[in-house]
């Protein structure tokens, strides 16, 4: 095992654009997005790589990238170089031509010099923004084991998602006949015509294997350059192709994978979080899940009057990180991440509140995603009128509302943030935050 493992390069596919999960991804790439609490969805690719022993990862990125490269670098900065342990962030480099990438295949090939350096007998290459958890070895071994020369991750998933994914047919040897990206009508399996198999964005190439299929398409113009589209359809019948049936180390069933590409996906993600027994085991200590976390303090929850409309600070069903003070407040089946502030009788349900989100006086806030660095003035409300939230707001077609990042929210107001903090993300180089030096102070710790 150990020598599968030195020779393995792994590739970390982390430059989408994530528009359909836009405004969250207004300042960031889609794998940088925060997650249940105190994670970012890159978190949980990594830490399947780190649990399944693997060593040697780089991290390709191209869009909004900043704070996805830092937080790597101040999370993940757990390798052993002299080992040979690495996680390297690659940014797009035009190092073949005078245009970024145009697609993950394109992404691989211009970044053959990485792989030539490495010399690996194999190239896994991952998606950068799925919630699941599986060991990578083992389907390392399943590779060499039938002397395929490619493997494509697959998951069983229902025949109406297929029309969004990957689809592919095995025979009962589990090689791949035929792979269809998007199809209009996707090919169930056999014997179950309700489900289908579809690509996890997972693929396991031999190096040479690799090289050969890319170089020659790489000049076609009229490709996309996409393995899904491109690569892996045309290699059907003309290599050694087969399916590596998803192995859950979550032990669940059925076996949860998550692609969170839609506001819907992420939302119900991680309302999952708060069920009493969710789907996704964050507290399996067999399988962690790794991330960057700052020195905050723990959690503080204040006031505990009794009687009808009393001021109580409580959580209920819910996720709540480092560094949150609920004072007087009341949370219910909501995830808040770190330095959240829920002040007197604010009120908020069913929501995903990210760091450093101030809650006023008696708002109420229910069904909601907020991003980072928001102030909601007292009494404000949000999830409750959804004509009115329209008009100011993003809300999906399921009624979710979203409040972009850095704002100061109240009725009939709306208007950009400005602290310290905020001011070290707007000077980056990627960012797109309205700086407003007039803004409103930072909120002292006594507020109440």
């Amino acid at each position: 095992m150990l020598e599968l493992l030195k020779g393995l390069s792994t590739f970390v596919m982390a430059g989408g654009k994530g528009e359909r999960l836009y405004p969250l991804t207004r300042d960031r790439a889609k794998p940088a997005v925060p997650f249940g609490g105190i994670y970012r969805i890159i978190d949980f690719t990594l830490s399947n790589c780190v649990n399944s022993g693997i060593r040697r990862i780089n991290v390709l990125t191209q869009y909004k990238s900043f704070s996805l490269a830092r937080h790597i670098k101040m999370g993940w900065n757990i390798f052993h170089r002299e080992l040979g342990e690495y996680v390297d962030v690659i940014p797009a480099q035009q190092r073949v031509g005078e245009y970024w990438y145009r697609g993950t295949a394109d992404a691989i090939y211009q970044n053959f010099y990485t792989i030539e350096r490495e010399d690996p007998d194999h190239v896994l290459i991952l998606a950068g923004d799925h919630i699941y958890k599986m060991d990578y070895l083992k389907m390392l071994k399943f590779h060499v084991d039938r002397n395929a020369e490619v493997t494509v991750g697959v998951v069983e998933m229902p025949r109406e998602q297929g029309t969004q994914l990957g689809v592919l047919e095995v025979d009962r040897e589990n090689r791949i006949v035929r792979f269809e990206e998007k199809p209009l009508q996707p090919k169930t399996i056999p014997g179950l015509p309700d489900k289908v198999y579809a690509s996890m964005g997972i693929y396991l190439f031999n190096r040479d294997v690799l090289f050969e299929e890319l170089i020659p398409e790489a000049v076609e113009e009229e490709s996309r350059h996409d393995f899904g589209r491109d690569i892996l359809p045309q290699t059907v019948g003309r290599r050694r192709l087969f399916a590596y049936r998803f192995v859950d180390e979550n032990l669940t069933e059925p076996p949860y994978w998550r692609d969170i590409g839609t506001l819907e996906a992420y939302y119900d993600a991680n309302m999952d979080f708060v069920a009493v027994s969710p789907h996704f085991n964050l507290y399996d200590k067999r399988w962690l899940v790794r991330t960057y976390q700052p020195q905050f303090p723990p959690v503080k929850m204040v006031f505990a009057d009794e009687g009808e409309n009393a001021r109580r600070g409580q959580a209920l069903d819910s996720l709540i990180s480092t560094g949150c003070i609920i004072s007087g407040g009341r949370v219910v089946r909501s995830v808040l991440s770190a330095q959240v502030r829920i002040n007197s009788y604010a009120t908020v349900e069913d929501s995903v509140l990210m760091e450093s989100v101030n809650i006023g006086r008696y708002a109420k806030i229910r069904k909601t995603i907020i991003d980072k660095y928001v102030d909601v003035l007292p009494g404000t409300r949000i999830g409750y009128d959804l004509e009115e939230d329209r008009k100011r707001f993003f809300v999906t077609d399921s009624g979710i509302v979203i409040i972009p990042k850095g704002r100061i929210i109240g009725a009939g107001e709306d208007r950009p943030r400005w602290d310290e903090r905020m001011a070290e993300e707007a000077l980056s180089p990627n960012s797109l935050i309205v700086i407003e030096k007039n803004g409103p102070q930072s909120r002292g710790q006594n507020q109440q």
